[in-house]
This record gives C-alpha cells, sequence and structure tokens, in this order.
C-alpha cells in the first residue's frame, strides 16, 4: 500500500507518509496526529494544483479511514477559504486623503472605497467600532462628521458587496480634542490636619464626613474622617493580600477598589459593613460615579463605565487633549457634570468630558507639594473630594500631613 500511495500523491509531497494500514488499534490514530504537518503540506499542494484537485483527493479517500479524509478536507475547504478571502481583501481599500491618522472632532471624512480592479461593487456598510454608520449603493461617497464620537482609537470597517461576494476590511484612526484645555488657578481657604501615615488612594465627602481609602499591602483602609481635625472616627482594615484603591459613594453605599487583585468591596456607607464582593477584568485605580453608573480607571487613558449592579463594563471613554493621549489616570472625582482626576506622579488636576473624554481644563497644583512636611514617604499629589456644603474642593497627597481645601478662581 505505500508504493501505491507513493505513486497516487507523488505531485502531492505525500511520499514519505506512512498508511494507516502500517499501523493497528491506537497507534492509527496517534501515527495521524503526528503526521499533521505532512497533511498540512498536502493539504496546500490540493489548492495549488486545482486541475488535479478531484483526482488526487478521490485517490487518497480510497487509502484514508473516513475520519481522517474529513480533517483532511475540512483543512483543505478552511485554508483554500483563507487564501481567498486574503486575496479579496487586496482588492480594496478605504484608505483616502480625508482620513488622517488623527483627526479633531469637528472634522468630517468621505468614505469611499479605493476599487484596484474595477470590480462591479453593489453596495457598501459602514462601521466604526463595530457600530453601523450608513450604507451606500456602489461605491457612493458617504460623508460622516466625527462630532458625535468619543476620543481615541477608532476602528473603520467596510463591508463590501460584489459580484455576488462579500469581503470586510478594515482600518483605524484616533479622534483628538478640538481644543487645548484652559488653564484654572486656584487659592487656599484652609488647611487641615491629615494622617502622614495613609496612602491616600479615595477622597470622598458623604453626609458632611469625609471618606478616605487608603494602599498599600498589609496597610490598605477604608476610614471616616473628620476633615477639620484629620482624626480617623471609624476604620476597617482590608486583608492583606489586598492594596487599597479608589472609592465612591452610590446609593447609600461605599465602593472601593484593590489594584492587582481584580477585586471590589460594597460596604453600609453608614456602618461599613462589608456587603458584598465584586471583580472586575482591569487593574483598579480611580473610582467616581454620575449618580447611575460606576467610572473606572486603571492606570491607563481608559475610563470603564460599569454598571453597579453587575460590574460590567457597558461603556468607555478614552481621555485626550489635542495633542495627545493622558493616561495614568488616577483618582476621581464627579463634579457638576464633569470628571475631575489625578493624574498619575503629576501634580495636576485634569478636568473631563465625561461625554467625549475630552480635558477640557486643567489646574496646577504643584505649589501644594511644597507646603506639606518633607519626610521620607511623601509621595504623590492624590486625593479630591468635592464638598456640597461649603462649594470647595478638598486635595491632599498620598502620606501628606495636610489636606488643602480650595476654591478655583
Amino acid at each position: 500500500m505505500a508504493s501505491d500511495l507513493h505513486r497516487t500523491a507523488t505531485t502531492t509531497y505525500l511520499c514519505c507518509v506512512p498508511t494507516l494500514e502500517e499501523s493497528a488499534g491506537a497507534g492509527r490514530v496517534g501515527l495521524a496526529g503526528a503526521n499533521i504537518q505532512s497533511f498540512y503540506i498536502f493539504t496546500r499542494t490540493i489548492v495549488c494544483i486545482k486541475n488535479h484537485c478531484i483526482f488526487t483527493v478521490l485517490n487518497i479517500y480510497n487509502m484514508l479511514n473516513g475520519k481522517l479524509f474529513a480533517i483532511i478536507l475540512l483543512g483543505i475547504i478552511a485554508l483554500g477559504c483563507k487564501e481567498d478571502e486574503n486575496e479579496l481583501k487586496k482588492l480594496f481599500s478605504i484608505e483616502n486623503p480625508t482620513l488622517k491618522p488623527i483627526l479633531k472632532l469637528e472634522e468630517s471624512i468621505d468614505l469611499v472605497l479605493q476599487n484596484k480592479e474595477n470590480k462591479t461593487i453593489d453596495s457598501v456598510v459602514y462601521f466604526i467600532n463595530e457600530t453601523k454608520i450608513g450604507a451606500v449603493k456602489g461605491n457612493d461617497k458617504l460623508p460622516f462628521a466625527l462630532n458625535k464620537q468619543k476620543l481615541g482609537n477608532q476602528t473603520l470597517k467596510a463591508l463590501v458587496y460584489f459580484e455576488g461576494k462579500n469581503i470586510d476590511i478594515n482600518t483605524s484612526f484616533s479622534i483628538y480634542a478640538s481644543q487645548e484645555p484652559q488653564l484654572l488657578n486656584y487659592s487656599i481657604v484652609n488647611t487641615y490636619p491629615h494622617d502622614s501615615n495613609a496612602y491616600t488612594q479615595g477622597f470622598e465627602f458623604y453626609n458632611g464626613v469625609l471618606l478616605e481609602g487608603t494602599g498599600q499591602y498589609k496597610e490598605s483602609t477604608l476610614r471616616k474622617t473628620d476633615y477639620k481635625t484629620g482624626k480617623v472616627n471609624q476604620q476597617i482594615k482590608l486583608e492583606d493580600t489586598f492594596f487599597g484603591e479608589g472609592i465612591t459613594v452610590l446609593n447609600g453605599k461605599i465602593y472601593q477598589l484593590t489594584w492587582k487583585e481584580k477585586t471590589g468591596f460594597v460596604y453600609d456607607a453608614n456602618t461599613l459593613a462589608l456587603e458584598k464582593k465584586f471583580t472586575f477584568e482591569t487593574d483598579g485605580w480611580g473610582l467616581t460615579n454620575d449618580g447611575t453608573n460606576l467610572y473606572m480607571s486603571d492606570g491607563s487613558e481608559i475610563i470603564y463605565i460599569l454598571n453597579p449592579t453587575t460590574f460590567k463594563v457597558i461603556d468607555r471613554i478614552g481621555v485626550y487633549t489635542a495633542g495627545s493621549k493622558i493616561d495614568s489616570i488616577n483618582e476621581m472625582e464627579w463634579i457638576n457634570g464633569k470628571i475631575w482626576a489625578n493624574i498619575y506622579q503629576k501634580d495636576v488636576i485634569a478636568v473631563i468630558n465625561p461625554k467625549t473624554g475630552a480635558v477640557e481644563n486643567v489646574i496646577n497644583c504643584a505649589d501644594l507639594k511644597t507646603k506639606v512636611t518633607q519626610h521620607p514617604e511623601v509621595d504623590y499629589f492624590n486625593g479630591i473630594a468635592y464638598n456640597p456644603a461649603t462649594k470647595t474642593y478638598f486635595v491632599t497627597g498620598k502620606n501628606w500631613d495636610k489636606t488643602f481645601e480650595i476654591v478655583i478662581n
């Protein structure tokens, strides 16, 4: 039988493959698995030598059992389809002068295909980030304004129907903010004590009480403090294996993230009693809410919008200026419809439009760190809490011994 296989499949490079009849029992399956590479060569050759394809397949079928033949045939079909698909993709492209790598919200793009071989196009359907944005007959131009898109990376897909076939082609671009952020100034109206051992990760007022979440392994806490004296009135400690991160209060519940552990906690805001744990898929950094949903950062430029019951991601925004993306989004606070955010290792506050991700204002707080007691553990500026009773802002830093109450000029 080996000689027959040699004669039949010489042009398909199977002369070196032992036949299944030369093995028995379980060895038949093992031998088949051991020669997958040879069968792969065989399938590629069959696809290429189309004139001899049917003849060769029929002869091989006579020598192989049904299951193995089915596997080989599926491989032939899949490989042939993949190669055909790649060839079809080369027929069209969606690059044109309006589709630049970086665009602004106020710009528009003209979507039209480059039809390299003048194929007859029936219609084209366009998608951005898998959301349909329009369709055209033939290869008509589709103008599309970007003013309602979120900032950040965009995946553009064209689903092309032509000559009884269809293929999708993709490209990408980024949208940056239309304008550079405006600089805001502040004034200090009060200075209060702050626990210099508190590695501040979350900062928020609830019913006149300043809540604080702190970090570091074996030291992470959730606490209620008297902001005027800095005294900790109530505190719970996280397990040593958790590194505490951002906090926020929604519907009488305190939500607290952890850094690398992909675990969050939900507490009763009045008693600090732990009610449940939840999980998420990224690192945990900052946390805030808009009264309905949670907004979570992970150290990148992305802010994730989470359902507070299921903790599933329902949307996301990218944080950008007119010139760059802004990553390392850290502690966050929702203030008058905007997200105020610390940027890790930067002494600034970014005021972010939550609908688009555009940084609208920047507050330079570098001077504050010079006003705290300098000691070996003093770390970065982090912590923003808005007090609705006084309409003022409270800011601090990791292991700072002061909290500053400021107003925006």
